[in-house]
């Protein structure tokens, strides 16, 4: 199956509705984290939602965002319970960071997701931090030729 992604300003009411419930089910809900799901950036055009599958309810889901001073942030990933453990996660991770390019890419993990997010090049930057009752760590992954130059010397 393939996924799907659209532009802030492109999303359906229907589509935002799927993929606002799927984030609060998960954030909210199962995570037992009430925070503000809600920061004003879903419907901006440069704002890019990933999710599967491309019709009825969503079930696996990240959002890109362009930073202000370059680069994008990837943030609110999340997969349904009943979809996990079936690579969704990856594969939206992968779509994201191919639709990046060569640009910087930074997310704030949940500390036990680190392993995850180093499979796709990510290395933890700082120390880790409290997000609304979890814990969590900033992770980058650098400009790709600067990390080709890094490897090879």
């Amino acid at each position: 199956m393939e996924l799907t992604h659209a532009a802030g300003d492109e999303l359906t009411a229907e589509q935002l509705y799927g993929l606002l419930k799927l984030r609060v089910d998960v954030f909210v809900v199962e995570q037992a984290c009430p925070y503000p799901e809600l920061d004003g950036r879903d419907l901006l055009p440069d704002t890019v939602h990933l999710w599967w599958p491309p019709a009825g309810e969503p079930q696996a889901y990240l959002r890109l965002l362009a930073e202000p001073g370059g680069g994008f942030r990837i943030g609110r990933v999340c997969t349904s319970e009943a979809a996990r453990r079936q690579g969704w996660g990856a594969r939206l991770m992968a779509a994201a960071l191919e639709l990046t390019g060569e640009s910087e890419v930074v997310l704030d993990a949940q500390t036990y997701a680190q392993d995850f997010y180093r499979r796709f090049g990510f290395e933890p930057e700082g120390a880790p931090f409290d997000e609304d009752g979890i814990e969590h760590i900033t992770m980058r992954r650098k400009v790709a030729r600067a990390r080709a130059n890094h490897s090879s010397s």
